[in-house]
């Protein structure tokens, strides 16, 4: 099955590691990041080492180590114990990396970041496998970490595992309302920024009080973050995006244009429902309907307004370079385009 659909449209292939805008603040430790990255990629097993580098190496944005890091610089993190969130960000992006592994296999996704996805590529077993590795790398590299460290980033494991069997119980499910959308990417996206957040300041040193509005803006972030990608899913285009345009539609996913549009049309409520079925004549209307300038509008609102979040607990770091350099990684979570 898998050989088969990764016959599905090539896109052109990721490109690499963006070192621009906000990154440019912590560029050496993003290039550390990077190099230790590749090397944890590696196995003593040929098929896992080429799996890992096929997924990590061909680009991303790195915005995960980007915010810890930048999080970190803005707590007053010193340059003396850099190591520590340089590791730190380096298991939340392997914890990432698993989960998009994993997420392929559940969703039946052909395409990841402009390419066949590793699941189309190698198959079901081995991206399992694969996943499975990248977790347990993760782990090991957090093993050294004060135990509230390491705990911090299980429960965000925990809640991605929630999240995605609740997704699962919400597909093509026209019952599903906003409240149970928040629930949703509160645990599969915002846990991991929320725990990036938390871990980063507390290895700054930041007070308690710091540490944790340093985890809520992270879960601000994660929330704008996916509802800024919701959007990107039904608006394209394909080529910035790097999979289908629809994707989630497709596969009954109540992302946020979805669980808005359903409300205001029995139309799209339709539609929605026999998802699993949508042909591509359907599907354009489902996509024209979900790209009703009133919802867009709607839920580019509420995107802002978790930024706005994001930025109001800004207000406890001190002024500088990274403090400013972490309100711009927050805003460009509104105007991105891929």
């Amino acid at each position: 099955m898998p050989a088969k659909r990764a016959k599905a449209t090539e896109l052109a292939p990721a490109p690499a590691l963006d070192l621009s805008g906000p990154a440019r603040l912590v560029e050496s430790d993003l290039i550390a990041v990077e190099a230790k990255l590749s090397r944890l990629l590696d196995s003593n097993e040929a098929l896992i080492a080429e799996l890992c580098h096929y997924l990590i190496d061909g680009g991303g944005k790195r915005l995960r180590p980007t915010f810890m890091l930048l999080v970190y610089r803005a707590c007053g993190g010193p340059d003396r114990n850099v190591e520590d969130p340089i590791d730190a960000a380096i298991a939340l992006e392997l914890i990432h990396s698993a989960t998009l592994l994993h997420d392929d296999i559940v969703d039946g996704g052909v395409l990841r970041r402009g390419k066949p996805s590793a699941f189309a590529r190698y198959g079901l077993g081995s991206t399992l496998i694969a996943g499975d590795y990248l977790f347990c790398r993760a782990f090991d590299l957090c093993s050294r970490f004060e135990e509230r460290l390491i705990r911090t980033a299980a429960q965000a494991c925990i809640q991605l595992s929630e999240g995605e069997v609740m997704e699962g119980r919400f597909r093509h499910n026209a019952a599903a309302t906003l409240k149970d959308y928040l629930a949703v990417i509160t645990r599969k996206t915002a846990s991991l920024f929320q725990a990036g957040g938390r871990v980063a300041a507390d290895l700054a040193g930041a007070p308690a009080r710091t540490i944790d509005a340093m985890a809520h803006l992270g879960t601000a972030m994660g929330l704008a973050f996916q509802m800024v990608d919701d959007l990107l899913d039904i608006l394209g285009p394909e080529e910035k995006i790097g999979k289908p345009v629809g994707s989630d539609l497709r596969a009954g996913i109540p992302s946020l244009p979805v669980v808005l549009g359903i409300e205001r049309s029995p139309e799209l409520r339709r539609l929605f429902q026999n998802g699993a079925r949508l042909e591509d004549a359907t599907l354009d209307r489902a996509l024209t309907l979900l790209r009703d300038p009133a919802l867009v509008a709607e839920a580019r609102a509420m995107a802002a307004a978790q930024v706005k979040i994001a930025r109001d607990l800004m207000r406890q770091l001190r002024a500088g370079v990274f403090r400013d350099g972490l309100a711009m990684l927050i805003d460009d979570q509104i105007g991105r385009e891929a």
